[in-house]
Order: structure tokens, then C-alpha cells, then sequence
């Protein structure tokens, strides 16, 4: 039932009714059915780096606020361990976690700011986000497509380049092989309330 009324609230509230203000808490879990990954290209192939969905246990709490025509939330951050990526053998997840910087930052902070309805597609909702990798915070909009038919399901593609982050695309092989700078994080998060 608090499922229930928290997807119920959200979704009102996006549907912009005129309550001026409403303040709401929850905390949801990210299932295993879930899927994120970070897929990019060199200049001779694409690379695809999966995230272990099973090492994210704990609960993600979530604070929010409606303000006029948006949702803001306060505190709503997805913390990603750098080292649960798998890119598919072990020297390209050697790669990517020098790409990372993970020595010096092991881990990537994904922070919820605001939701609102999309501007043009109403099956979609954007997103406001920063994004914290390498010890750089970068901030991003996202549509993101939301499903309510079973539990909680939020769906995207978030497009960004390492240059953002002050990250240097590695090389290989003399220079032959250089990653792209443009990469995307790719999300399709099953939530279920506490």
C-alpha cells in the first residue's frame, strides 16, 4: 500500500494539480532486474562495461519537495563502487579503472536534483542530475522514460564525454587505438519501496 500511494503522489504531482507545495520521504531499493551499463567506442570497435547490479543492497533514501511545476529531491544519490564494473576481460576492466581514476576516486556519485514533465513527450520525464566522477561534478538533463505497471521502473540514456569530468581518453598500441571521448551511461532501474 505505501508503494502504492508513494508511485500514486509522484505521478500526481507530476501531473502538475494545484497543490502548491508537497513535501514527501521514502526509500527504495534498486532490484536485480535492473540493468546500467557505460558503453563506448575506440576508433577500431564499441566497448560495453556492465555494472554488478547485485553489489547495490543498501536502500537509496529519498527526500522531495514539489515546487510549482518540478519535483525537487534532496539527498537522492545512486553510489556506484568503480571496481563492480566488468568490461569483459580483465585488461580492459584494468582500462577503465585508470580511466576512472579509481585509485584516487573508487567511486561515481549520481545525485537526483529535480524531475519534471518533458517538454515535447508526454511518456517522458526529464530528468536533472549531477554526475560526480574522478573527484569532478558535472551536471546533466535526461529524458527518462518511467513505467508504474509493475513496481517502479525508470529507463535511459545519459550521453556524456569524458572531457567533462578532466578525463584523458586512454591509448593504445602507440597511439593506434584511442578511445572516444563521447560515452553513455545506459539505465533501466526496477525500484521497489522500503
Amino acid at each position: 500500500m505505501k508503494r502504492i500511494v508513494f508511485i500514486g503522489t509522484i505521478i500526481t504531482l507530476l501531473a502538475f494539480t494545484n497543490k502548491n507545495s508537497f513535501v514527501g520521504t521514502t526509500s527504495v531499493f534498486i532490484t536485480p532486474e535492473s540493468t546500467l551499463f557505460v558503453k563506448g567506442a575506440t576508433n577500431v570497435s564499441s566497448f560495453i562495461c556492465y555494472y554488478d547490479i547485485n553489489q547495490l543492497v543498501k536502500p537509496i533514501p529519498i527526500i522531495f519537495e514539489k515546487e510549482a511545476n518540478k519535483i525537487v529531491f534532496t539527498k537522492t544519490t545512486l553510489v556506484l563502487d568503480n571496481a563492480h564494473f566488468d568490461c569483459g576481460h580483465k585488461g580492459m576492466n584494468n582500462d577503465f579503472q585508470k580511466l576512472l581514476k579509481s585509485d584516487a576516486y573508487p567511486k561515481i556519485f549520481l545525485t537526483l536534483k529535480e524531475i519534471k514533465k518533458h517538454e515535447v513527450n508526454n511518456n517522458l520525464i526529464q530528468a536533472s542530475l549531477d554526475l560526480k566522477i574522478a573527484g569532478v561534478t558535472s551536471a546533466y538533463t535526461v529524458p527518462v522514460k518511467m513505467d508504474t505497471s509493475n513496481d517502479m521502473s525508470v529507463k535511459g540514456v545519459l550521453n556524456l564525454k569524458l572531457s567533462d569530468f578532466n578525463l584523458e581518453p586512454p591509448k593504445k598500441f602507440l597511439g593506434l587505438i584511442v578511445v572516444k571521448d563521447a560515452i553513455e551511461i545506459n539505465f533501466q532501474l526496477q525500484l521497489k519501496e522500503k
